[in-house]
């Protein structure tokens, strides 16, 4: 029936036939809208969309598609304000880093964004996830964020509250040797621990890249004596991995 609709170029009927049946997500109402803009009727495909925001499961919110559709319109009509607005709600239902990242470049085109909005889009993030005991668990959102605006200092305090996992611990560590070595040290060989347990050529060379990590912080703090006591007890504990000591040996280590 959509088929042959659009070959007749019935319009209207054909958005009637996808009117019968909306979908929660306002995915229905996206592709009603693009119907519109392609058939020369921008006002009314905006409104479709809107409508697909507005009607959108409040639990999970509207699809992608549909923000970005709406979004793009909004933009080239110059009101930055609704863009803003849409973003700041989809950050509630989806709190994710690619969310700040949409909320906070719509913000900045509006010359909003603030200390205030800033914080509200930060605190929605760190509500999403309860602090967590265990690395296996996944991480929280705002740490993402956080190290995303260069804010390692905050990120460092909601990594130490429990909003890490070993990704962004790592990820962490690794932006904030250079002035913090000797916090980076403590996560890098805590990361280590794990993996002297398992054997495999990806486990041997993940090892070897967090062990030259070893190394740089403990050039930094002037303990390179340290580190080579560290890993003589390594190999030793090793040594019967071969291809694990042939990595060392390349790598200096």
């Amino acid at each position: 029936m959509e088929q042959l609709l659009r070959m007749e170029g019935s319009v209207d009927a054909l958005i009637a036939l996808h009117a019968a049946d909306l979908a929660p997500s306002g995915a229905t109402q996206l592709l009603i809208a693009q119907e519109l803009e392609r058939a020369g009727r921008p006002a009314e495909a905006l409104e479709w969309a809107e409508r697909g925001l507005r009607e959108a499961d409040p639990d999970h919110g509207p699809e992608t598609r549909l923000v970005d559709f709406a979004c793009e319109r909004y933009i080239r009509a110059g009101r930055l304000t609704d863009v803003v607005r849409i973003r700041r709600e989809v950050l509630l239902h989806h709190r994710s880093l690619a969310a700040y990242q949409h909320l906070r470049t719509a913000a900045r085109a509006a010359s909003c964004w603030d200390e205030t909005e800033r914080t509200r889009a930060l605190d929605a993030l760190r509500a999403d996830t309860r602090p967590r005991k265990s690395l296996g668990r996944p991480g929280s959102a705002l740490v993402d964020a956080l190290l995303d605006d260069g804010d390692h200092d905050a990120a460092w305090a909601a990594a130490t509250e429990g909003y890490a996992d070993g990704r962004q611990w790592l990820a962490l560590a690794d932006r904030s040797r250079e002035h913090r070595p000797a916090e980076a040290l403590v996560v890098y060989l805590r990361l280590i621990n794990p993996l002297l347990t398992r054997t495999g050529d990806a486990t041997y060379e993940r090892l070897v890249e967090l062990l030259i990590s070893v190394r740089t912080c403990h050039r930094a703090l002037g303990t390179e004596d340290t580190f080579t006591t560290y890993m003589t007890a390594l190999r030793t504990d090793q040594k019967r991995k071969r291809k694990l000591a042939a990595l060392l040996d390349h790598h200096g280590l």
